[in-house]
């Protein structure tokens, strides 16, 4: 598969497309990596270093590429963080063109924009473009709990509603355009203290799977999450299959980063789990 991928990138560390890249390599895949910004490492840090690339920049590289005449072999378009409106329009534009060539081809997004217990992170405008804008134009989406409740307009995200309610959440975002819906950090009534779901929706039905709720929260762990969910859905058209196998690799690198004791995620030493994840959950139907 060839993806295009329009994200940020870090030298050092793993967000944006500095945590999908490989990932998606290690899965066979051919990755295109279009970059928004090249910072030294991410902002959690609160200090770093290097360009934030200016739309016209991002679209130049993206024409560039059209130059080749390989636009049309894109099987996915990837995008995660948008920190700017003029961004999102190029990578929208991008899509178009790409879906124009090649009708199969499919938009996956990473809605980023806030979390539970830190709120919207993104500037004043950015969430409302994302929900009214770019992802009805998605076909596969990718929301944190906190995400999917301001993509819905519910509040599910306080741990006590039921997983029916989560449903009713996620059905009114695939309403507006997305098939595909993968949502991450899920609680709800029925998950246990000490674990998070982990749903996908699709057309077929939705699933969920447990996971143990470990002692990290990780930067990069949504841009690996969307790029690994995209391929496996994409190879085996199966969501039940794809949650399983994404799930378990992401719990892996977790515990990869812990053992580590590192405050990146660590991508190139749990890369085996990666490339052939070993079974660790299973996926439940829930409808």
């Amino acid at each position: 598969m060839q993806i295009l991928s329009v994200q940020s990138s870090v030298a050092y560390g793993h967000v944006g497309n500095s945590a999908a890249v490989f990932p998606l390599q290690r899965l066979g895949h051919d990755v295109w990596p279009v970059n928004t910004v090249h910072f030294s490492n991410h902002t959690g840090y609160g200090a770093w270093r290097g360009p934030l690339l200016a739309a016209a920049d991002v679209a130049a590289v993206i024409a560039g590429i059209g130059d080749r005449g390989v636009l049309g072999q894109v099987d996915a378009v990837l995008s995660g963080y948008q920190g700017d409106p003029a961004v999102g329009a190029v990578i929208l534009d991008a899509v178009a063109r790409v879906k124009e060539l090649n009708p199969r081809a499919v938009y996956c997004c990473d809605p980023v924009m806030g979390d539970v217990g830190r709120g919207m992170f993104v500037r004043p405008g950015i969430p409302e473009f994302m929900r009214d804008t770019v992802v009805p134009a998605a076909d596969v989406v990718t929301p944190n709990h906190f995400e999917l409740d301001f993509l819905a307009g519910t509040q599910t995200a306080t741990g006590q509603a039921p997983v029916a309610d989560v449903l009713a959440a996620v059905d009114a975002v695939r309403d507006r355009g997305p098939r595909d819906v993968l949502v991450t950090s899920v609680l709800h009534g029925d998950v246990p203290d000490d674990c998070l779901d982990v749903i996908a929706v699709s057309d077929a039905g939705a699933w969920a799977v447990t996971t143990p709720l470990l002692p990290i929260s990780p930067n990069g762990c949504g841009d690996l999450t969307a790029a690994l969910y995209l391929a496996h859905l994409a190879t085996t058209g199966s969501p039940e299959t794809a949650l399983a196998r994404t799930t378990s690799s992401v719990f892996a690198v977790l515990e990869a980063t812990i053992a580590a004791g590192t405050r990146e995620i660590q991508l190139v030493a749990a890369q085996g789990e990666i490339a052939d994840p070993r079974p660790r959950f299973t996926a439940r139907r829930l409808r």
